[in-house]
């Protein structure tokens, strides 16, 4: 398999990175993240105008049916970058599931204006106490006067804090629906923090709060699928904040002087920074591996959990290092270095951090006829 990008997915990544790199650098990205919305809806029309948002979405739905791949070129030049944007949490994660459930009418109408940069949604499927992987899905669907309302709790919702509309997962009978939910409605509280990472979410309160169902029958196939697409696109941002981390500390270690000589004279802070480049490679294979795996049609959890579990060993290693070779500048808020490794964290807390994928590798080992130890 070519693991290289073809001269369009090279085009589409270049034209994100120009883009992302002519709006944001730290004292930019530092302000937009202290505004009350926390990133720019300037960028966002732009994003919108050259078809980001609307990516994976079929052609019909206003979207540019770009597959797998596409979508983790543009999530890593995100991740370089450490755009605020919520091109995933509000445009491409929701948008996946509607795309799976939802009828031609509504996926239409829906998809069309998140395409356009119109319509911002969020996912609402964790609940307070949840520990990955498991959902417990305790918010309830009831029928009610020829439609639906919800009563629950969702949190953390990523992003819930801006969104018009939100995606809830909730039990309806046996099964467990898709429903979509008017932020504003009578019936929603909407509580919005700030995370460390410079992002926001929101708890999510229904109680009794009206919703039109998606589609219909169990939801659990498209849920199943759009946890391996978040866990890629996850893994695609993080190996581009991992590269621009190490970027930022070779560059340091060229620069900066002790005892008259550049630190990279040093040849254990070489060998230090060998030691981050060759995680950072591991991490990039995984990701790959869950890139291409999806883009072939599979889902497969153990493949999601072999790349996070990766993804979170180098990112943890690459940060701690990054700060440590930097001084201490890397910790500093005025330093980018600092901002990257926070990033990083909150991406390994994400969907299940390394401990959690392990686990979950664990369990799977009787179903494998022969391991081995590498």
């Amino acid at each position: 398999m070519d693991f290289e990008l073809n001269d369009e997915q090279t085009m589409l990544r270049d034209t994100v990175r120009d883009v992302l790199g002519n709006t944001y650098d730290v004292e930019t990205l530092r302000a937009q993240t202290a505004t009350d919305l926390g990133w720019s809806t300037d960028l966002w029309k732009q994003l919108a105008e050259i078809g980001i948002l609307g990516l994976p979405f079929a052609e019909a739905d206003g979207g540019m049916d770009a597959g797998p791949v596409e979508v983790a070129a543009v999530l890593g030049e995100i991740g370089r970058s450490l755009a605020p944007e919520p091109v995933l949490d509000c445009a491409f994660l929701p948008g996946v599931l509607i795309a799976r459930t939802a009828d031609d009418d509504q996926r239409r109408d829906l998809l069309t204006d998140v395409a356009a940069g119109d319509l911002l949604l969020a996912w609402a499927h964790v609940e307070p106490g949840d520990r990955w992987p498991v959902a417990q899905v305790s918010t309830t669907a009831t029928e009610r006067d020829g439609g639906w309302v919800l009563s629950g709790t969702k949190n953390p919702v990523l992003h819930g804090d801006c969104a018009n509309k939100i995606v809830v997962s909730a039990r309806a009978g046996d099964e467990i629906g898709l429903f979509l939910a008017d932020a504003d409605a009578d019936g929603v509280t909407r509580t919005a923090y700030r995370t460390h990472d410079l992002r926001r979410g929101a708890q999510l309160t229904f109680d009794d709060a009206p919703a039109h169902r998606l589609g219909s029958g169990d939801a659990a196939e498209a849920i199943a699928y759009a946890e391996a697409f978040a866990q890629m696109a996850l893994c695609a941002e993080a190996v581009g904040a991992m590269e621009k981390a190490l970027y930022l500390t070779t560059d340091y270690l060229k620069q900066r002087k002790q005892f008259g000589v550049p630190l990279a004279k040093f040849q254990t802070l070489t060998q230090r920074a060998a030691d981050m480049y060759v995680k950072l490679e591991l991490a990039r294979s995984l990701s790959l591996y869950a890139t291409a795996t999806l883009a072939e049609g599979r889902v497969d959890p153990t493949v999601s959990s072999r790349a996070k579990l990766q993804i979170g060993r180098s990112a943890t290693s690459i940060g701690q290092e990054a700060i440590q070779m930097h001084g201490g500048i890397g910790m500093t808020v005025e330093y980018p270095v600092g901002h990257y490794t926070s990033r990083l964290t909150a991406i390994g807390h994400t969907l299940g951090g390394a401990e959690e994928h392990l686990r979950q590798l664990s369990r799977s080992i009787a179903d494998w006829d022969m391991l081995t130890v590498i």
